[in-house]
């Protein structure tokens, strides 16, 4: 018997005595050790101007599906580095964390004290396997204006396409990537000819395990994951379509839909690239929190989904979708809670930088979808709680905050439009600007005009502008002014799509207006 096993052997020995408790064994060198587990790429998150969150889980087999990877059930120690190159010749951290089966063997490393405004790359290393190389940053300090470069994006759907945006973004390489909601998508298999789910709809936390694993082998999404930090917020796919707070899709909640959100609320914990501070404790997740870029921008990250009221005119069913009723006007109906509402009001009064961001999922401007006198709005957007949005609105304007920017995803085309004062009166003040992401994949390819494009157009002039392509948004801020690149892609349905700029808008800084360039 070798040393090794020896002492195996005898920690075995000792813990089932009792003598060591129940600390649980590190896993041993057995089979599973042989292959790769670092299938499922890197990742890093929330920077600030000392710390950022470093992230990989463990999966030697991703597709299998019981959803732990073809991981064993114990914890395994698992190696990190920081350094100043990609070459790690001049390495600034190192550690050991270890990987929790009850996490689904996911690591958050939370580094703290580092310098600001610095750029790091990072690997991971357990037993002979490394994992490839992420970029990462630190931001800059107060006090700092130095401009920022970012895109954000939505709507991943795997069997809508192939993830061509996310390699495209990498190769814009930004310094921050917002993903804004349905990053998987939760149904079971569909019809799709270019790829499929590999299993069911998803109700368990196994089910998501494996959904996230299946996404998280895309060779492009991996590619954007090292390329920077990420900051992220979901949506309703998540989960479940259109479910709103205790509320799943049909409107009635059950002791089997809330087991579900948490699970699925913890599988999303465990392959996003967040701080410990995030991580579920009970029912509930906290997703909303606030960023900094220096003196330059303020990032209020909001959650849509945890906090809201049913959706107005809700019946169950489809009908409510895009309706007209008395109770969209409610004022004590909420999209975001109180606590959160008040959290990011106090934040906008304070922030005192030249732009602040609020990165969220659904469509924030007032959308009238039918021609002439009737008024139909979208009741899983803002048009639904639309107390919470004119209580925004009312706080830019009676507190002067400097040029809101409304980051969107959810509707799978890019908008852009103004954001107003009063809704209602299209003379009034524009107090901000809300730049709508289109799809990464979900829709399929698009198309060149978007369906009754041009009665929205006509019946919302602070709506600019519309294209339904796939893509993302290359965003460029100064402290004079901030570029706007909506970029598409021709076909998702095919590998390797280039990318264009099919419009750009450049917004003065403290004069929130939409340019075209």
């Amino acid at each position: 018997m070798t040393r090794r096993h020896f002492t195996a052997a005898s920690l075995t020995t000792l813990t089932a005595a009792g003598v060591l408790g129940t600390a649980p064994a590190l896993a041993d060198d057995v089979a599973w050790r042989r292959q790769d587990p670092f299938t499922l790429g890197v990742a890093s998150g929330d920077p600030t101007s000392s710390s950022v969150v470093l992230w990989t889980r463990l999966a030697v087999d991703p597709h299998v599906l019981d959803g732990r990877g073809g991981m064993p059930s114990v914890p395994v120690e698992v190696r990190w580095e920081l350094a100043r190159d990609e070459r790690f010749r001049d390495i600034v951290r190192r550690g050991t964390e270890t990987a929790l089966p009850e996490e689904g063997h996911s690591l958050h490393v939370e580094l703290e004290d580092l310098p600001a405004d610095s750029e790091f790359f990072y690997r991971f290393r357990t037993g002979r396997h490394v994992s490839r190389t992420g970029r990462t940053l630190t931001t800059p300090a107060a006090g700092s204006s130095r401009n920022l470069r970012m895109v954000h994006l939505s709507c991943s759907h795997w069997e809508g396409g192939w993830f061509t945006a996310y390699r495209r973004a990498a190769e814009d390489r930004p310094d921050l990537v917002f993903a804004l909601g349905d990053y998987i998508y939760e149904g079971g298999p569909g019809s799709s000819t270019i790829r499929k789910h590999p299993h069911r709809l998803c109700t368990t936390l196994e089910d998501y395990r494996l959904r996230y694993a299946t996404y998280k082998t895309d060779p492009d999404l991996q590619e954007l994951h090292a390329t920077a930090p990420w900051i992220v917020t979901w949506d309703d796919h998540e989960i479940q379509d259109n479910w709103a707070g205790v509320h799943p899709k049909d409107g009635v909640p059950t002791d089997a839909w809330m087991a579900r959100r948490i699970a699925a609320q913890q599988a999303y914990y465990e392959n996003m690239p967040l701080r410990r501070s995030s991580a579920p404790v009970g029912s509930s997740i906290q997703l909303f929190r606030r960023l900094h870029w220096g003196d330059l921008a303020t990032f209020h990250v909001l959650d849509t989904r945890q906090y809201r009221d049913l959706q107005a005119c809700h019946d169950g069913g489809k009908t409510w979708w895009f309706t007209d009723c008395a109770e969209q006007e409610d004022p004590e109906r909420t999209i975001l809670g109180a606590d959160q509402m008040q959290w990011l009001q106090d934040g906008m009064i304070e922030a005192g930088t030249t732009w602040q961001l609020l990165a969220q999922s659904v469509f924030f401007a007032k959308r009238d979808n039918a021609p002439g006198p009737t008024t139909t709005l979208g009741s899983d957007g803002w048009d639904g709680y639309r107390a919470d949005r004119d209580q925004i609105v009312r706080t830019w304007d009676e507190h002067e905050v400097a040029t809101p920017v409304v980051l969107t995803g959810d509707v799978h085309v890019h908008f852009a439009n103004e954001l107003k004062a009063d809704f209602w009166e299209p003379d009034s003040s524009t107090l901000g600007v809300e730049l709508v992401t289109t799809a990464v994949t979900s829709g399929g390819d698009g198309s060149d005009k978007a369906r009754g494009e041009d009665d929205v157009l006509a019946e919302n002039p602070h709506i600019k502008y519309i294209k339904s392509r796939r893509g993302y948004v290359l965003s460029e801020y100064s402290t004079e002014e901030l570029k706007v690149e909506y970029k598409t892609l021709d076909a998702v349905t095919v590998p390797g799509a280039e990318i264009q700029v099919d419009r750009t808008y450049v917004v003065p800084a403290g004069v929130p207006a939409l340019h075209q360039a």
